[in-house]
């Protein structure tokens, strides 16, 4: 790139999306930034909860759970056994240490600042070197409609742990909120950019963020290349309902399908070494695509698969230019 350093934008939620944005760290440090789903926020116990942020944040301190992913290794739940004797919600766990974080949130955004502000002294503190921003800092809350009934996420996702049918999704407020305007930063910046959409869930993580106004064009005027990574694998979610959310929206679950949800968007795809055979349907949707080995079981992995969609971003705009 003729000298020119690499910027990266990754759009991430939840597990799949902070691995990879791991591995992007381990590449490009702190010339990443990470845009994060935050239609998953809610109020638990008068807490303000942003699980797709901690999950990134932890993830990019070297401090989450690496047995779920989520939540802070070697954590004690002293503060959810005495929930339950006092006869409260346990079905959304809050573990000891998990609980300073939101904590700390809920007394800042009381205070009056901003999600973006309170999320980047917390990285500070845990020493997390790329920028972590929430998508918007308004008010956006993902809405399952599933039989009439309308779901805020947590009670899907975590509560009925996802056991009722979706029949569709809505984001409330997104329609007035504004997506972050650090993002504005980035244009600035001489250096080319490249965004990389993580293997998240499509409809629960990345459809949030894009529905922000504005925020396409944004991304089509960025002049950046973009590149996703399928969340399927072999006809199957590598972690969490977007298989079974993809068969009861009438979709054939598979990494071509991933692929036509993005189409207009993503200029690369990247997909699993056995979804091979589907790269010639891809092709179909104007992206070029790139097979790998995509399951995440190690930080070697991580950044595997981040050196993978970064040569694709590299190729992308050597096309073009």
């Amino acid at each position: 790139m003729s000298g020119q350093k690499l910027r990266v934008l990754a759009l991430a939620g939840g597990v799949g999306g902070a691995k990879l944005a791991d591995g992007l760290a381990q590449e490009v440090g702190e010339r990443l930034t990470v845009l994060v789903n935050t239609g998953d926020d809610f109020e638990h116990l008068g807490l303000h909860v942003s699980p797709d942020l901690d999950t990134v944040m932890y993830t990019l301190a070297g401090i989450a759970n690496p047995e779920t992913g989520w939540g802070l290794a070697g954590e004690s739940w002293a503060f959810m056994e005495q929930i339950e004797r006092l006869g409260g919600p346990t079905w959304f766990r809050l573990g000891d240490r998990d609980l300073a974080t939101h904590a700390i949130r809920t007394e800042r955004l009381v205070r009056g600042n901003t999600l973006t502000a309170v999320t980047a002294d917390l990285c500070r503190s845990l020493g997390v070197r790329p920028v972590i921003l929430p998508m918007t800092d308004d008010r956006v809350r993902t809405i399952i409609h599933s039989r009439g009934q309308r779901l805020p996420f947590q009670d899907y996702f975590v509560r009925l742990k996802c056991a009722v049918p979706l029949d569709g999704l809505s984001f409330d407020g997104v329609a007035s909120a504004t997506f972050n305007p650090a993002l504005a930063d980035l244009a600035r910046d001489a250096d080319p950019l490249v965004i990389v959409i993580c293997p998240s869930n499509p409809y629960l993580s990345i459809d949030p963020i894009l529905a922000l106004p504005g925020l396409r064009e944004w991304i089509k005027q960025s002049g950046a290349a973009v590149v996703a990574v399928s969340p399927i694998v072999g006809a199957a979610a590598i972690k969490g309902p977007a298989a079974k959310i993809m068969g009861e929206l009438g979709l054939q679950p598979s990494a071509a399908a991933v692929a036509a949800h993005y189409e207009g968007l993503v200029d690369g795809f990247i997909v699993d070494d056995i979804d091979a055979e589907s790269a010639e349907e891809i092709r179909r949707f104007n992206m070029v695509v790139r097979t790998t080995q995509s399951i995440m079981r190690t930080k070697g992995d991580r950044a595997s698969l981040a050196r993978v969609c970064l040569a694709l971003a590299e190729a992308l705009m050597g096309n073009a230019g």
